[in-house]
């Protein structure tokens, strides 16, 4: 690994990649150069201030820069193997099933704990429960808080961590028309998102208690922001509100829909707690004010794709980072592929009003007045309602016997670095 090889992998990020796949591209946009002028020096030019730069950095992983081009996604999904300096190497790669990794006894910091590790991807929340259980697996994240009680019965160890991320709901704001929105004979309808009223109608029937309290047993808190209230850069003014449906109701005729329309609402199964639960339950609610919702759940990369692919008209999803901006800049700021925003705004929401604030806000120093004007920024767009926040769920893992401790990662990355063996 040497310098180059950094220089390749900011400029595969900068350069290269594209949506569904780009939501990398938000850390490095204020790179304007890279180089390497000696393997263990790199250069890096900004077109401006970007105080956050290093904090960015913590969330990019090097790669080896091939013999020639850029390595796709379909690419390094093939299983070719990659290359690196970590405390593991790679053996072996099965799309959707399985990641085998064997440890580096000449790693830098030292042998790591594990000579052999094992992935397995487990989508299926009850599976993941099951195999912990058996003992067929050591570890298990992602773990529905309803099966927290029976797994620490069962004696496993549980630990939890409130999360810097945000799930909500994501509207189509730019189309004219959208799949699977209709009027209640069927018939296409235009597209109702593109009213402020309507997703402020959608938002005061959202019942964030229920989600909280009953799907995700009290393991997360209702979100009214991308972050949890407290954090730097968050509102004090933006707090959940308790669900009004008269009032929605209201809201909804005057837009124009009286009695309602009907929607398909996706989602991933099995990609963050509760999210099947979550459709089912924002469709009761929905239905209140006359909204009929067919949920739609499907595996994460069957839903990513289709979601990239405009197949959905409003669709439930999740994203986290290192601090707001970084999220407000992916989520929510206009789709600009010059300036690497809006990576992750499938709705093609746009608000230029906002897209200064936020910029005026990232260019300021770390501290006080960077979090004020990030807070001023959220509150500007988020009385647009671009999106519901619904909440921000706590990550949950639970380890068997042959673990003797595991250190949660507040991005609930799972790693076997956080994962040390119990002594004999």
């Amino acid at each position: 690994m040497t310098a180059d090889d950094v220089v390749y992998t900011i400029e595969r990020i900068r350069d290269f990649l594209k949506s569904p796949s780009g939501g990398f591209r938000s850390y490095v946009t204020g790179i304007e150069s890279v180089s390497a002028p000696d393997p263990l020096t790199v250069l890096i030019e900004t077109d401006g201030a970007v105080p956050n730069l290093p904090l960015f950095f913590s969330s990019i992983f090097v790669m080896n820069r091939p013999a020639q081009g850029f390595e796709t996604t379909e690419d390094l999904n093939a299983g070719h193997p990659p290359n690196g300096t970590g405390p593991y190497r790679f053996e072996s790669w099965s799309s959707g099933e399985s990641l085998r990794l064997a440890g580096n006894d000449d790693y830098w910091d030292g042998k790591p704990a594990w000579s052999k590790v094992t992935f397995r991807v487990i989508e299926n929340p009850a599976a993941r429960v099951a195999a912990l259980s058996t003992g067929e697996v050591d570890v298990a994240d992602a773990i529905p808080a309803r099966d927290v009680a029976s797994l620490k019965e069962r004696g496993a160890r549980v630990a939890s961590v409130g999360a810097a991320r945000v799930n909500f709901v994501q509207f189509d704001v730019a189309r004219d028309t959208l799949p699977g929105v209709t009027d209640k004979s069927g018939e296409p309808i235009a597209n109702p998102f593109k009213n402020p009223l309507v997703r402020r109608a959608l938002t005061l029937a959202t019942d964030r208690g229920i989600l909280v309290d009953k799907i995700l047993a009290g393991y997360g808190t209702a979100a009214a922001q991308v972050f949890p209230n407290g954090l730097p850069g968050t509102s004090a003014k933006l707090l959940p509100e308790a669900p009004n449906y008269d009032e929605a109701k209201m809201l909804l005729a005057k837009a124009g829909f009286p009695d309602g329309f009907n929607l398909v609402l996706a989602g991933p199964a099995g990609r963050y707690p509760g999210d099947g639960e979550s459709l089912q339950a924002i469709a009761q609610s929905w239905a209140r004010i006359g909204v009929k919702v067919q949920p739609a759940a499907a595996p994460f990369s069957v839903f990513n794709t289709k979601r990239a692919a405009g197949d959905y008209g409003v669709w439930y999803g999740g994203t986290s980072g290192e601090a707001v901006d970084i999220v407000l800049h992916t989520l929510l700021a206009s789709p600009d592929p010059e300036r690497g925003t809006g990576a992750l705004n499938f709705g093609k929401y746009r608000n230029e009003a906002f897209d200064a604030m936020l910029a005026r806000a990232e260019s300021i120093a770390v501290g006080p007045a960077r979090n004020a004007a990030l807070a001023q920024a959220t509150e500007l767009v988020m009385a647009d309602q671009p999106i519901i926040p619904l909440y921000h769920f706590h990550h949950i893992v639970g380890y068997g016997s042959r673990i003797g401790s595991y250190v949660l990662h507040p991005r609930g990355w799972t790693t076997a670095m956080q994962t040390l063996p119990a002594m004999e």
